[in-house]
């Protein structure tokens, strides 16, 4: 079974910085786009970042550009989000996702991610 497990959240003061972890178990995602994205309360959820198979290629949502770095360990099958400069706005549950296809390149297309983790939330102080 796949399985998505996020890890890293908290509560933060803003300013702060957050590493957010996505552990992926049941298959590998080496050769696979994975990403983030967020749902705020009383919002839609939410492209954050994405990852390239070989981490060469990345994308950032406007509002994240600058202060969030995506990054990925192929050998440990985990990607990471270290979330810097943190926000009142950046408070949400933040999860993980993964595309079964092989070196496609949808980022921030929800629903060209196949797998999901269950989240982690993240609240910012002011």
């Amino acid at each position: 079974q796949v399985q998505l497990a996020e890890s890293g959240g908290g509560l933060v003061q803003a300013g702060g910085s957050l590493r957010l972890s996505c552990a992926a178990s049941g298959r590998t995602f080496s050769r696979n786009t994975m990403g983030w994205f967020r749902q705020g309360p009383g919002k839609e959820r939410e492209f954050v970042a994405a990852i390239s198979w070989n981490g060469v290629t990345t994308y950032y949502a406007d509002s994240v550009k600058g202060r969030f770095t995506i990054s990925r360990d192929n050998a440990k099958n985990t990607i990471y989000l270290q979330m810097n400069s943190l926000k009142p706005e950046d408070t949400a549950v933040y999860y993980c996702a993964a595309d079964s296809s092989t070196f496609r390149w949808f980022p921030t297309v929800g629903s060209e991610y196949d797998y999901w983790g269950q989240g982690t939330q993240v609240t910012v102080s002011s």
